[in-house]
């Protein structure tokens, strides 16, 4: 049970004296200091309310931890390989090294953040980023990117998970959809870039063109983790705001952390199906480009030209599905997506040649960013806001486990048969049977959401 000085609980947007103190969900108790004299770390006055400015760094963050750091392996996957002299299953281990550097790091976020507070974990994570990435641009062999990827993928979760629970903190439940997709679109964007600048990098570099992109990445990183520091804010109280949206003040009750019946079920769903998620959409993100290429004949000009495609679509996939959820709820959302995904997979599985192809990339970059943005909201209707945190960092662990598994699958498919078409069947296969399952989850408990 988490309490304060005076031994009771104070709702999360409680501001009052010399410090505001709040609950941050299954986390920890936050005593947050009134802003003291202007500094350079002192956030700029904005005529909107600050929590649309959480939701612009928050873009850059997944632009850069998420996007750069991991989209664009994509793209550089080629030229990495052949300049590294690595086989499809080395290539793809490389991947899974990354996503197991995210699973420990969505294990040790919760109690980084306790102890250090969203927006110190936010800026390390993406310092480590910057590192591991100038690190791969200079590196040989197949340990040392292998290494270097771990760190990033550490990188990526550091960032990533604080990132998305302050979504629950700067905006009320009308508001969660919309500013998930908005703070998600910058991994679209980051698709779009790298589907335009990695082939140019290989044209006017030539073999050593992917070193240069990676260490192009590494000083984007670096900007983004300068301006994290500076405009981050841990929670609206800190800069004496309320969230964002329709206000449905609880009483200090209700911000008890209580356990429910059938939460522990509904947490296992929810896990289940963002794993699910996780396996299939990196098994066709990591290879696409690498099929458009070797199996296709594709240039990789060609090929950074689709991928900027799915990008683009993709800048719109979170916020759109995002406010679909809004309205149609989450459980219909989640089964939407999931059956525009397994058409997208079937497409790429089953060769239907370019027209085909072409669609398949659009259809995924359309719902590509969808289930993190509605799982982002989800989480909070399901379990409570008291709770929101430690259950989003809960089911990351389950995408995180998927985001390990898929790649290192379809590289070992892509070894043994000289082709991804079986990976991507396989991916089809497994979101029409998410889609199954996300019908049959229940309505939110509404009485929950504040708890």
């Amino acid at each position: 049970m988490i309490r304060n000085n005076f031994n009771r609980h104070i709702p999360i947007w409680y501001c009052g004296g010399a410090k505001g103190t709040f609950a941050y969900p299954g986390i920890a108790t936050l005593t947050i200091p009134k802003q003291s004299s202007p500094s350079i770390f002192t956030p700029p006055r904005t005529p909107v309310h600050y929590g649309w400015v959480i939701a612009g760094i928050g873009f850059l963050i997944l632009f850069s931890c998420i996007g750069m750091a991991r989209y664009a392996y994509t793209m550089l996957l080629p030229s990495m390989q052949a300049g590294l002299g690595l086989t499809y299953d080395k290539m793809g281990f490389i991947g899974t090294g990354n996503f197991c550097g995210y699973l420990l790091a969505v294990v040790l976020a919760p109690r980084l953040i306790r102890r250090f507070m969203p927006r110190a974990v936010i800026t390390g994570g993406l310092a480590l980023i910057t590192a591991a990435l100038c690190g791969i641009a200079v590196s040989h062999g197949f340990f040392l990117p292998l290494t270097c990827y771990f760190l990033a993928g550490m990188g990526t979760g550091f960032a990533n998970i604080p990132t998305m629970a302050l979504i629950s903190f700067w905006f009320r439940s009308d508001q969660r959809g919309k500013a998930a997709g908005l703070m998600i679109g910058g991994n679209g964007a980051a698709i779009v870039l790298a589907g335009i600048v990695v082939p140019a990098l290989n044209r006017s570099f030539g073999a050593d063109g992917w070193r240069a992109g990676w260490l192009l990445l590494s000083i984007i990183a670096l900007t983004v983790t300068l301006l994290s520091a500076w405009l981050v804010r841990n929670h609206p109280s800190e800069m004496g705001l309320e969230p964002l949206g329709k206000p449905t003040p609880p009483s200090p009750d209700q911000m008890i952390p209580r356990e429910h019946k059938g939460d522990g079920s509904l947490l296992l769903r929810l896990g289940l199906l963002y794993l699910a998620f996780g396996a299939t959409f990196m098994i066709y993100g990591t290879f696409i480009v690498t099929t458009m290429v070797r199996e296709y004949g594709f240039s990789e000009a060609k090929a950074g030209i689709y991928w900027s495609w799915g990008g683009f679509y993709s800048l719109f996939s979170g916020v759109a599905f995002g406010m679909l959820s809004d309205r149609i709820g989450r459980k219909w959302g989640l089964a939407l997506v999931f059956a525009v995904q397994t058409i997208a997979y079937l497409l790429a599985g089953l060769s239907p040649g370019n027209l085909g192809l072409i669609l398949s990339i659009i259809l995924y970059g359309s719902t590509v960013f969808a289930i993190p943005a509605i799982m982002a909201a989800a989480v909070g209707e399901y379990l409570g806001l008291s709770r929101a945190a430690a259950a989003f960092s809960t089911i990351t662990i389950f995408f995180a486990v998927g985001q390990t598994v898929g790649p290192t699958l379809a590289g070992l498919i892509g070894k043994n048969y000289g082709s991804f078409t079986g990976a991507y069947l396989l991916a089809a296969l497994i979101t029409a049977a998410a889609l199954t399952f996300a019908i049959f989850l229940p309505r939110p408990d509404r009485s929950k959401e504040m708890n």
